[in-house]
């Protein structure tokens, strides 16, 4: 495992603090991750996401989706039914799982939706009003007109 030391990023900046934490999280992530189920991550819009995951065997109350401090839990647990089936080869599996996904700052599930056999979870990044991009307009004195001067302020209580 490979650790980054992110002390001079610490020394010239304020606030980015979560930033190395969430880089200690995802090496973490990075190292034991199951390759079950498979899953695409998708960019369907500007602000928009999808993961899709194949859950084949799973119906709706066998799955689980959960949002907790920025990480989606989606969680799979099939209920064992006591059947006396015999396979000759048994290429489906069944098996419970669990994957987590680090959501950013801003990103919100719109929702989520199962069809055949895949699990859909659409995303989308809603920044709040004042986090959008705003013009500020410029305005120009005109030759020979007055400046207003400062307003002052006086802070002393009456």
């Amino acid at each position: 495992m490979r650790h980054y030391d992110l002390t001079p990023l610490y020394r010239s900046t304020i606030g980015f603090d979560r930033l190395g934490s969430l880089l200690d999280t995802l090496a973490s992530f990075e190292g034991d991750a199951p390759s079950y189920p498979p899953y695409n991550i998708e960019r369907v819009g500007e602000n928009e996401y999808r993961i899709s995951m194949a859950v084949a065997g799973f119906g709706e109350k066998d799955l689980s989706i959960e949002v907790k401090e920025n990480t989606l839990s989606i969680r799979g647990e099939k209920k064992t039914e006591s059947e006396d089936t015999t396979f000759l080869h048994r290429g489906i599996a069944s098996r419970s799982f669990e994957r987590r996904f680090q959501l950013a700052d801003h990103v919100v599930v719109k929702g989520a939706s199962l069809e055949n056999g895949l699990l859909h979870v659409d995303l989308v990044r809603e920044l709040p009003e004042a986090m959008k991009p705003r013009s500020i307009p410029i305005t120009t004195k005109v030759v020979g007109t007055k400046s207003e001067k400062p307003k002052v302020i006086d802070n002393k209580a009456a």
